[in-house]
């Protein structure tokens, strides 16, 4: 059997990508897209980890003068005989990436986009004895190179605002073509500088910067900009005409951006793994850009390489881990009754009907909930399930992987809110002790109605248990003197939940049912007979427990049944 290539996790370069032996879905036909349909300034928006960075080191080895073509050897861009010949290695381009142009304080931010500029200025160090340009700007050059006596690019705050500019003039007058610039993650420093305090004076700075290089630059063949947010023209690109962006609703380059579905067959077939065809489907696809559903490529490699390591593995949550997921929790916090409603019928399947604002500046953000419902959309926490007759988008969580993101923010945040009130908690628990089932039926059906409920009208029953289970597991977290434990073998079986207090020699055994068609009593009686049936209480005896209380607790939706024994 031949031997597979690697799968890229986490590759980013395309040169490493085509050298190195790893597995690569063919995206270049992108650059025929690009020359066909032309812009000044052509901006690409879509969520993280959807290939953006890859595409823009692809186009860098494609363009840039000095590359051979030889690692786009078989590729569907090599079928384009003339266009290869035209543009194939034909002219200079400046490359960078703003995805680490941060800091705690705009110094630092500022002195992080120095060292982006400078880093790739210095590549071009020929310029420094080029006699195309006049000695002023082999000066103007050496200016953008300098180092200060720690290290650090030192180039003054106008020689920054005027660099990209600057560095596209010389790269021109160099070559005698004009000069590609592409810019990826062109919009992190507004987010790191809008959590951090520094939003107004970094907009200023990257305005001055974008502003030289993209405007009324004689020496700019074109340039390609990627972010995840289409930040608003008037707060970055002002007067900027000739400016195209395109973004997750429209129907134009979406297949370059994710993977489509018979991508992801054919790589599963390649490495053997056609089985989990449909586990990959359920948990990573789901994403529409314009009218193509696509798969997170993120996801798709990092299983496909857990599935090499081991065939056996179960899904896991690749895409949440690259990154802090609060934009969840600040529209929980943020959620009226209405909104967590909104969120409720989310997370149990449906969909809801939002207006989507994708231009947006960064202080739009919290003036206005609806706002957020498009920040979700924009970055891949929601995706568009068609609209409506008025063009209202209908939104959707995408799959099982975003969905456990939202269980997981939404558990949290309950366990925050319970903790701000300990009288009601400490009540709580003391109904439980006392044997006081109408205390618990109160208190815990308060708590219900309090909550975003997560009980998806297509999942199994015990499914939904699981849920009330989750709930008063977070409910009992941090109950002094409780040895609680979940599922636990006991009897015949295993309890959903079984407490010891032993000081008190107190035991409890609780048993949940989710009640369908809220037939309360019934669920209650159904979960006592299972506990005494299974003989659940026995080890609690065993463990010395004297008192022990058995509870059956029947839900549905947000109401509850308590019944003891």
């Amino acid at each position: 059997m031949a031997k597979k290539v690697k799968l890229p996790v986490g590759i980013e370069d395309f040169e490493e990508m085509r050298t190195m032996g790893y597995y690569y879905v063919d995206k270049t036909k992108i650059i025929l897209d690009l020359i066909d349909n032309l812009g000044k300034v052509n901006l690409f928006t879509r969520p993280r980890r959807f290939g953006k960075t890859l595409n823009m080191s692809m186009l860098k080895f494609f363009f840039e003068i000095g590359n051979d073509g030889s690692l786009f050897d078989g590729l569907e861009i090599s079928n384009e005989k003339e266009l290869c010949s035209e543009y194939m290695g034909k002219f200079p381009v400046i490359s960078i990436s703003l995805k680490n142009v941060e800091g705690a304080s705009f110094d630092k931010a500022k002195n992080r986009l120095r060292t982006v500029i400078g880093t790739e200025a210095i590549r071009f160090s020929f310029l420094s004895d080029c006699n195309n340009l006049t000695e002023t700007e082999r000066q103007q050059y050496a200016k953008l190179i300098e180092l200060n006596d720690s290290g650090e690019f030192a180039m003054s705050d106008d020689m920054l605002e005027n660099s990209l500019f600057l560095l596209s003039v010389f790269l021109q007058k160099h070559y005698g073509r004009k000069t590609i610039l592409l810019i990826d993650e062109y919009d992190v420093p507004l987010d790191k500088a809008y959590q951090s305090g520094y939003y107004d004076v970094m907009v200023q700075l990257l305005r001055s910067l974008f502003g030289q290089a993209l405007k009324t630059n004689s020496s700019l063949y074109f340039a390609v900009l990627t972010g995840c947010l289409r930040i608003s023209k008037e707060s970055i690109f002002t007067g900027l005409n000739n400016f195209k962006i395109y973004t997750i609703k429209d129907v134009q380059y979406n297949e370059y951006f994710g993977f489509t579905n018979d991508e992801v067959r054919k790589m599963l077939a390649y490495y053997g793994f056609m089985e989990k065809y449909e586990v990959m489907k359920e948990w990573y696809d789901g994403y529409r850009f314009g009218s193509l559903e696509v798969y997170c490529p993120w996801d798709v490699v990092n299983y496909c390489h857990a599935l090499k390591m081991n065939p056996a593995e179960t899904p896991q949550n690749y895409w949440v881990n690259t990154s802090s997921n609060d934009i969840i929790r600040n529209l929980i916090n943020k959620a009226d009754a209405s909104t967590k409603d909104e969120i409720e019928s989310l997370v149990n399947g449906g969909n809801i009907k939002k207006e989507i604002h994708q231009e947006l500046t960064y202080r739009d953000l919290d003036s206005y909930i609806d706002n957020l419902w498009s920040l979700l959309f924009t970055t891949g926490y929601l995706t568009q399930d068609g609209n409506d007759e008025a063009g209202v988008s209908k939104l959707v969580i995408p799959n099982k992987e975003i969905l456990w993101i939202y269980v997981r923010q939404i558990r949290g945040w309950f366990q925050d809110e319970t903790k701000k009130d300990p009288n009601k908690l400490n009540d709580f628990r003391r109904a439980f002790e006392e044997n006081d089932t109408a205390a618990i039926e109160k208190i815990f059906t308060s708590y219900l109605r309090k909550t975003i409920s997560i009980r998806d009208t297509n999942v199994r029953q015990e499914m939904k248990e699981n849920f009330y289970h989750g709930v008063l597991l977070g409910l009992f977290a941090g109950m002094e003197g409780w040895n609680i434990k979940s599922n636990a073998e006991a009897g015949d079986g295993y309890s959903d939940i079984s407490i010891e207090i032993a000081d008190k020699e107190i035991g409890i055994i609780i048993e949940l049912k989710y009640a369908e068609n809220a037939t309360l009593d019934n669920g209650c009686k159904e979960a006592l007979k299972q506990i005494h049936d299974k003989r659940y209480e026995e080890i609690l005896a065993d463990n010395g427990m004297n008192i022990i209380y058995k509870y059956g607790i029947a839900c549905y939706k947000k109401r509850c049944k308590v019944i003891s024994e």
